[in-house]
């Protein structure tokens, strides 16, 4: 996953969708059970330098991600066509996920900085008890009132910033897919739904649900009601794609059919790699860091569709889904991947 510190997932695409009415967007904190061991701040030394002038969207990017870092390595060294390509990832706002342990800090130095800069913060929370099934993001909260003390730590640290929370990829689709056991189903829907209160009570917070993809649970039906037992009806909506690369087109059809079962509820896309599509070999794992695709649309809100609230970068392109087809760790930054995703993108 892309960020200070991130995670794999295994299931489809999903896609994102935003309010309106947003004035900027939290960015994703990256963190959870996988660790690219980048401890810096981000934007720097100073955050709020972060928002590039060039990035028309209400999101906050930070001038010091990974991908900024290596930008102005290869310009300082004369690889100047290398460092155009991987700036297409450094110039765009991406997702912060916060660590395990003490979220706070990461927190408010993205909130911070996004304040300051005028824009929203995109966050991840991804601590989930029982997190992706021992796959390679394996870990989150050691217990339920452990995960509740997390995200409460997370909430008083985002205060009255705006922020956008993507709430807990793959927890959803884990408890239809057979991948959670039986007996922790209903304690996470509950713990879910919590979590969506108490984020909600955050001024300037909103928070989507995270659904899968359109690859993941087929049964619509099954997965409205498993949202709905896990809160979104109090959430600003669900969110779909996640670290996946299905296509825009495919993530949004599927989101307005889901919708339809939820109120009408919006929802936002993760586009970071969907610009290819997804990768049709690879098996069980063709998630995981599959060759020949491509970033998607930059993040905006100007996404052509009512219930699309946005399109967001909750990946980080260019960090490792895992030690799979060559790459490092989960979440670690790894150039050569990053750079086939800006060679490919359109423009």
């Amino acid at each position: 996953m892309p960020g200070p510190t991130t995670a794999v997932f295994r299931a489809p695409d999903r896609p994102l969708s935003l309010p309106l009415a947003l004035s900027s967007l939290t960015l994703a904190l990256l963190a959870l059970g996988c660790s690219s061991g980048d401890t810096t701040p981000p934007g720097g030394e100073s955050g709020s330098e972060g928002q590039l002038i060039n990035d028309t969207s209400e999101f906050w990017v930070d001038s010091d991600s990974p991908a900024a870092r290596q930008a102005r390595e290869w310009e300082e060294s004369g690889r100047a066509d290398e460092a155009r390509l991987v700036r297409r990832i450094a110039d765009r706002p991406l997702s912060h996920w916060p660590p395990e342990g003490d979220p706070a800090p990461l927190v408010r130095d993205v909130t911070e900085a996004a304040t300051e800069a005028g824009r929203t913060a995109l966050l991840v929370a991804y601590n989930i008890p029982h997190r992706d099934c021992g796959q390679y993001s394996e870990g989150g909260a050691p217990s339920d009132d452990a995960y509740r003390d997390w995200i409460d730590t997370l909430a008083d640290a985002v205060g009255d910033a705006e922020a956008v929370v993507v709430l807990e990829p793959d927890a959803v689709p884990h408890t239809l897919d057979g991948c959670t056991a039986p007996m922790y189903v209903q304690d996470r829907y509950a713990l879910l739904s919590e979590a969506v209160d108490r984020l909600k009570r955050q001024p300037g917070t909103r928070v989507y649900l995270d659904a899968g993809n359109p690859d993941w649970v087929t049964d619509v039906g099954q997965l409205a009601r498993a949202l709905r037992d896990s809160g979104v009806e109090r959430a600003d909506g669900f969110a779909l794609n996640v670290s996946n690369f299905q296509t825009t087109e495919a993530s949004t059809e599927y989101g307005r059919e889901l919708s339809g079962m939820l109120d009408e509820a919006h929802f936002v896309i993760d586009t970071s790699r969907n610009g290819n599509g997804p990768w049709e070999d690879g098996g069980d794992e063709r998630w995981c860091n599959p060759p020949g695709r491509a970033l998607g649309t930059p993040p905006t809100t100007e996404t052509g569709d009512d219930l699309v609230d946005a399109y967001l970068w909750v990946k980080r392109p260019g960090e490792s889904d895992g030690e799979c087809r060559g790459g490092p760790p989960p979440g670690q930054w790894w150039p050569d991947y990053a750079l086939g995703l800006a060679e490919r993108a359109e423009g």
